[in-house]
């Protein structure tokens, strides 16, 4: 079987195994942003649970560019507390033998008002969403931007001095680095706006401090849209170049993604704005999986190994990725939220995995006829994440699951938690 298969990266590392759990925001950490036992025993679930690699949610460098309330944040080196905290999570989280990747982020224009009304961004471009809930960001200075490639070396020295077995830094969905490489978004005329090369020199340069910090020998991931699929957007061109530029940079896997808040229906939620399509390789039979087909065009011109992450939901599906070269390793995503074993039953030769997402509709049927309206389908299908950030609550808090739980009420508790959160943080 594929699936069992091991990976040797660029550095040396060897993952045991093709299947990775994806990134996945928790929500767990404490107001201050320091981990929690919660986040460790949800890591333990995880890493018992079979994947050879596990991704963490988002890890902040800003703690005023949350991507939500109770995100980890490493804004600065760890002192005593923190570095603790840290390597108990990282305990946890290998426990079973895996690796434990720790992703690093920043909200950017993506932090919701009641973390930060003003966020920073690449330019003054406001997100086009209704409902008020992001504020206008304003451009960062160069000053900052430099002190923000420093801050992610420090976040990747921590988690390594941690215990942690890699890094990713998030390049993807919208958020800081992304809002960079967007023409839509970065209308800078410095030299991190404009052409390609000059959106790209923020994540560049990020990677170069990265892998000066953790050194040759430690696994360093970018996560990259394949596509922003919105009109003017980042492009796949865009994206292929900027693989190859990651590639010789030293990055040992790629994750290959799409989308934005603004676009996230491939995400597996409707957005604001119709889907602008890309032209890449000719359609492979996994069609189940959303960026399958994008992985295998840039398989043909790049060697850096990839993750497809996003609706995989079949191992025949996973098995033809990896066979067909369209894939070295496969994420999984929402389905460990309420299976967390799952890639333990699939290595031991389960066919299939349930897809919540089918039936998660705040609206009730009867009225359906709402849906047509675009804000109300987007509000629906957000709804539907909050039941899978209720069953990561349950994990953390009390090691188990419950597919039943209410959608309305899971939407209501997270919001609850959120201010709750904030409100403490804020004192």
């Amino acid at each position: 079987m594929p699936l069992r298969d091991e990976l040797t990266l660029p550095c040396g590392a060897v993952l045991p195994n093709r299947v990775a759990k994806g990134a996945m925001t928790e929500g767990l950490a404490t107001p201050d942003g320091r981990p929690t036992p919660e986040l460790e025993r949800l890591y333990g679930i995880w890493s018992d649970g079979g994947a050879g690699m596990l991704l963490t949610g988002n890890i902040i460098i800003d703690k005023d560019h949350l991507e939500r309330p109770g995100n980890v944040v490493i804004d600065r080196a760890p002192d005593a507390d923190m570095a603790a905290r840290l390597a108990s999570w990282a305990k946890a989280g290998t426990r079973a033998g895996n690796h434990l990747w720790a992703q690093i982020s920043h909200g950017g224009r993506q932090t919701q008002k009641l973390v930060n009304p003003n966020p920073k961004s690449s330019s003054d471009v406001a997100l086009a969403l209704p409902g008020g809930q992001f504020g206008k960001p304003s451009p960062l200075t160069k000053d900052e931007i430099a002190d923000l490639v420093g801050r992610w070396a420090t976040a990747a020295k921590a988690c390594k001095d941690a215990g942690f077995t890699g890094v990713q830094v998030h390049g993807a969905h919208g958020y800081l680095m992304s809002q960079f490489l967007s023409p839509r978004v970065n209308l800078r005329e410095d030299e991190y706006g404009g052409n390609l090369e000059n959106r790209a020199r923020f994540l560049l340069d990020t990677v170069r401090a990265v892998r000066e910090a953790v050194g040759p020998d430690f696994p360093i991931s970018v996560k990259l849209n394949s596509a922003d699929f919105q009109k003017g957007g980042f492009a796949f061109e865009d994206s292929l170049q900027v693989v190859k530029w990651l590639e010789e940079a030293t990055v040992d896997l790629i994750e290959i993604s799409g989308g934005t808040y603004e676009q996230p229906k491939l995400m597996g939620v409707a957005g604001m704005e119709e889907v602008e399509e890309q032209s890449v390789a000719p359609s492979t039979a996994a069609r189940e999986a959303y960026f399958v087909d994008f992985a295998k065009a840039m398989q043909a011109e790049v060697n850096v190994p990839l993750m497809v992450t996003g609706g995989f939901r079949t191992r025949a599906a996973m098995e033809q990725a990896l066979e067909i070269g369209a894939a070295d390793v496969i994420g999984l995503g929402r389905p460990l939220c309420a299976v967390p074993d799952a890639p333990k039953q699939l290595l031991e030769g389960r066919t299939d995995l349930p897809r919540y997402e089918d039936n998660l509709d705040l609206i009730p049927g009867w009225l359906g006829f709402l849906k047509r309206f675009q804000m109300v389908k987007a509000v629906n299908g957000f709804a539907g994440i909050y039941w899978f950030y209720q069953q990561l609550w349950l994990l953390g808090h009390e090691g188990r699951v419950d597919e039943q739980f209410p959608v309305l009420k899971a939407f209501r508790l997270v919001e609850a938690r959120n201010k709750r959160i904030m409100a403490e943080r804020k004192g």
